[in-house]
């Protein structure tokens, strides 16, 4: 069983030790090294991650901050230098809380705890398509690669990055089978992919060159939720 791992540490050589000791236990595959929360946040965006080497006292935001914002956080080993913090770090259900600097040996009672945690979980069968009909035809849509979805009453439009597919449906169906997150209803005839979002104007959002509307009804609540998932700054 290979767990992917992310180490995240404002201490460039915190992360260079805790680089040594992942290249030391065969089980564990480095997915991503970074400064700052900020940075492991778009990391996390990017790439699925197992088990977290996550510091506390760090800029922008703290590592414990970053965790309560996450709707589905990996496992998390908190490495820290300071102790007031290890009440916390197991009341988000921390794997462990190792204070700086960490023997290997203690390092190794961490990894194999967290290893026998994630091989006890069951492994997950939530699917990354959706089949759709059109014209007699099943296609297979990658969530992934969906840039958003236009509801025409009983039909919709669902916009991709390879083309577009019309099919028989209502987009309360369609939203029904995509995931939240990070698909968002935000208007009453669109539904959004955010991780595709790169600017909002207004009561337009911009999916690259592509603008779908804002509506004035939801657009608090998809301000907040952008906010919360990707920490987006007013």
């Amino acid at each position: 069983m290979k767990i992917r791992c992310a180490i995240t540490d404002d201490e460039p050589q915190a992360r260079k030790g805790l680089k040594g000791y992942v290249e030391q236990i065969p089980f564990l595959e480095l997915a991503g090294v970074c400064e700052d929360a900020v940075a492991l946040n778009e990391l996390l965006r990017t790439q699925e991650i197992d088990l977290l080497f996550l510091d506390i006292e760090m800029p922008y935001i703290s590592g414990i901050d970053l965790l309560k914002s996450l709707p589905r956080p990996p496992k998390v080993i908190f490495t820290t230098a300071f102790e007031q913090y290890a009440l916390k770090g197991f009341e988000l259900e921390a794997v462990d809380y190792l204070l700086k600097p960490i023997p290997f040996d203690r390092f190794l009672k961490a990894v194999n705890r967290a290893h026998d945690l994630l091989a006890s979980q069951p492994q997950s069968t939530v699917p990354d398509h959706l089949f759709i009909r059109t014209d007699e035809k099943l296609v297979r849509i990658e969530w992934a690669d969906i840039l958003y979805v236009e509801g025409m009453e009983n039909y919709v439009r669902i916009h991709t990055t390879q083309g577009t597919h019309i099919t028989h449906a209502t987009l309360k169906s369609v939203l029904d089978h995509l995931p939240d997150p990070p698909f968002l209803q935000t208007h009453k005839s669109y539904i959004v992919n955010s991780a595709k979002i790169t600017g909002i104007e207004g009561n337009v959002i911009e999916l690259g060159k592509v603008q779908v509307p804002l509506s004035r009804t939801l657009k608090e609540a998809v301000l907040e939720r952008l906010l919360r998932d990707r920490l987006l700054k007013k």
